[in-house]
């Protein structure tokens, strides 16, 4: 038998595997003890350990009675005991660091709102924020002391840094600061201790590290090229599409990405690693390097690219979901996509608990499984109808993240984009190329400013297409319907998505669908136009 057929024999077996959903239950358990957790405190994390356990017990003895009458396997002991190991473990340990952070001396503080000197170690760089007045900025970092009413603590906790844009926008993670200011209660629940609010400079500062100065130059140098070699809009566009940096950001661009369904390509994710190491591993395969070496390259990248974008948690669980899309699209092997996810998860809930309730997480998750679960299904389905594999992929992957996304977006934001899709199908071609220039720009930039410059013109007409898309789309009426947020918001629009989904599988409700897209494709051009 030829090798090459029984290779391609063993894949087309492998895909029509059923996936392996084991490590789904644990998953969904444990995510759910930790993020009720977060959001009730000790009490509610103890009381969704107990039911979480009381649920698995009273399924895994329905599996089992089912099991014996019909004479099937029974497996349902072992698995619903390792589920509840795990949701015993991560219902302890998120109680015993909620109630933790309820005796905080800082966080009674907060409730006072007292003044306090603390010393603190930077987690991320400053992030702007978009409000009236004077500009400011808002940045995550560890405490390592406090002095709140003469009284030095020399204690731990996550602060959340409010203060202005002209003395702290400059200021980078790692970097130990000395911040004077008021506490108040942390806005959201992320497992933070307070907010200091301050309207001055840092006390005192020190200097970065050796890795984060590096990284900081590497993007200030990307920035600053982008500024002198195109227009402000594209310039402030490209940093945030490689490296996630939207310090230069214009707001009218960010709002046009919001409306359209856009704003996940301004923040580091699964797409960007998974482009990076995508392009490093057609570079490293079309010289012929062996698989080893390969392996480790792409590994050196990875770890470069991760230091560049800043090793936050978001970051780091970007990496980790490229990764595994990346691995499932290449070796074709999705069944195994599905516990690697899943054990991603476990991992990154059991190292950084907060993110549980992080929107990027709960985002980046999602669009992972609608990419290695439901894209290659509908990919089939359109290519059966006679698509070519690139616009079947295409329109596959956007469709994809868009529906599984959906529900999270309106849940969080209120709001539903109708125009999502079309965007997201319209600027996939520019993605790709954008975050590659933007790389090797940068790279070229550590030694000639000028050549940097040309390169990074080839940027320049697919940011202008990007920023077109964004535009239009938004100016489209209805773009985006306004939902009621939270549980109410995210059930209309899954709702809204399975029904749209299902009138698909009707020929007249495709050709209908085909014929509005056609009447709103004509209008969106005739507005360009004219």
């Amino acid at each position: 038998m030829n090798t090459d057929t029984a290779s391609t024999g063993a894949e087309q077996t492998e895909d029509r595997q059923p996936f392996d959903v084991r490590l789904v239950p644990a998953a969904a358990v444990c995510w759910s003890i930790t993020a009720i957790g977060i959001l009730g405190g000790p009490g509610a994390a103890l009381a969704a350990t107990a039911s979480a356990v009381a649920v698995v017990l009273l399924v895994a003895v329905s599996l089992h009675r089912l099991s014996i009458r019909r004479a099937l396997p029974g497996s349902s002991r072992f698995g619903a005991a390792a589920v509840i190991g795990l949701a015993l473990c991560f219902g302890g340990a998120i109680w015993l660091q909620m109630s933790s952070l309820a005796e905080h001396p800082v966080a009674a503080a907060a409730e006072n709102r007292a003044w306090v000197t603390a010393s603190v170690r930077l987690e991320e760089d400053p992030r702007r924020l978009l409000s009236a007045g004077p500009s400011m900025v808002m940045v995550n970092a560890e405490m390592t002391r406090v002095d709140v009413g003469g009284e030095a603590l020399y204690v731990g906790g996550r602060v959340s840094i409010i203060a202005p844009e002209s003395s702290w926008s400059a200021l980078l993670p790692g970097q130990e600061v000395t911040v004077r200011g008021r506490l108040g209660v942390p806005i959201r629940p992320d497992m933070s201790v307070a907010v200091i609010r301050t309207s001055g400079a840092p006390v005192t500062v020190t200097e970065p590290g050796a890795i984060s100065a590096t990284a900081g130059t590497f993007r200030s140098n990307l920035a600053a090229v982008a500024q002198n070699s195109m227009p402000p809009d594209r310039a402030g566009l490209l940093p945030g599409l490689v490296v996630g940096d939207v310090s230069r950001l214009d707001e009218t661009v960010a709002e046009n990405f919001r409306a359209a369904g856009l704003t996940h390509l301004t923040a580091v994710s699964g797409a960007n690693f998974s482009i990076v190491i995508g392009a490093v591993l057609l570079v490293l395969r079309g010289i012929g390097i062996g698989p080893r070496a390969t392996v480790a390259v792409a590994f050196v990248v990875l770890v470069a690219f991760v230091i560049v974008a800043r090793p936050s948690p978001s970051v780091l669980r970007a990496a980790i979901m490229g990764s595994i899309g990346l691995l499932a699209l290449v070796t074709g092997r999705r069944r195994q996509a599905v516990p690697a996810l899943c054990g991603a998860v476990l991992g990154l809930l059991a190292w950084w608990p907060r993110l549980a309730v992080d929107v990027g997480f709960v985002l980046s998750v999602f669009a992972t499984a609608g990419l290695v679960l439901v894209a290659p299904i509908w990919v089939d389905w359109l290519r059966a109808r006679g698509w070519p594999r690139a616009a079947a992929e295409m329109v596959a992957v956007a469709a994809a993240a868009h529906a599984v996304t959906a529900p999270v977006v309106a849940a969080m934001a209120g709001t539903f984009s109708v125009v999502g899709v079309a965007a997201n199908v319209l600027v996939a071609p520019v993605v790709a190329p954008i975050t590659v220039v933007g790389i090797v720009t940068a790279v070229i930039a550590a030694v000639s400013g000028s050549l940097a410059e040309l390169v990074a013109q080839l940027a320049s007409a697919p940011l202008w297409w990007l920023i077109t898309v964004a535009e239009r789309a938004a100016s489209v009426p209805g773009a985006g319907i306004v939902v009621p947020d939270g549980v109410e918001g995210a059930a209309l629009a899954a709702f809204s998505t399975v029904a749209v989904l299902t009138a698909l599988r009707f020929t007249v409700f495709r050709w209908l669908a085909a014929a509005v897209a056609i009447a709103a494709l004509a209008m969106w051009t005739a507005h360009v136009l004219w």
